[in-house]
């Protein structure tokens, strides 16, 4: 039987009693969601990426997105009442989170910070999430990752730009 980490995230989710499912994948640096998807034989779509991005006062904040999308930082930003919202250097989003980015999970994070969920993810049957190590997702509802996280639900996503 393989032996998954215990991290700050699965601590969470079992003091919560959320269920869900543990999976691990050869972890490729800058795969990204398309990797993890391709190795756990599931669509990118249910794969969640968690962003660390912090608005123009430097104050952090987590954005959870499709794996095939894009965030739009200027949407955010209006939808959140902000000027400016940007993505985190990777240093920074390691010290908010408490997690090596490529394995940032959105539960247990270090620092409490605001969740932002992309509104059709509680529409998908399970999302994969990352559980807090590089190659290690976590399947579960995401309507339990959205009550858990009290994730406010926005509308930012779009396609990528080849």
């Amino acid at each position: 039987m393989p032996r998954f980490p215990s991290t700050p995230a699965t601590r969470l989710l079992k003091a919560s009693n959320v269920e869900f499912s543990e999976h691990s994948y050869r972890y490729e640096d800058r795969g990204g969601t398309s990797v993890s998807a391709r190795e756990l034989g599931v669509d990118e779509h249910s794969v969640v990426k968690t962003l660390i991005m912090e608005d123009e006062n430097g104050r952090p904040l987590i954005v959870l997105m499709h794996g095939d999308l894009e965030v739009s930082t200027k949407e955010l930003a209006r939808q959140t009442g902000c000027k400016a919202i940007s993505p985190c250097k990777p240093d920074t989003a390691d010290k908010h989170s408490g997690y090596q980015v490529g394995g940032t999970s959105p539960f247990g994070v270090r620092k409490a910070m605001p969740v932002y969920m992309e509104q059709t993810i509680p529409d998908l049957p399970k999302i994969y999430i990352n559980g807090g190590s590089k190659g290690f997702l976590i399947g579960m509802n995401p309507k339990d990752a959205q009550r858990v996280l009290s994730a406010v639900l926005v509308q930012v996503g779009c396609s990528r730009h080849k």
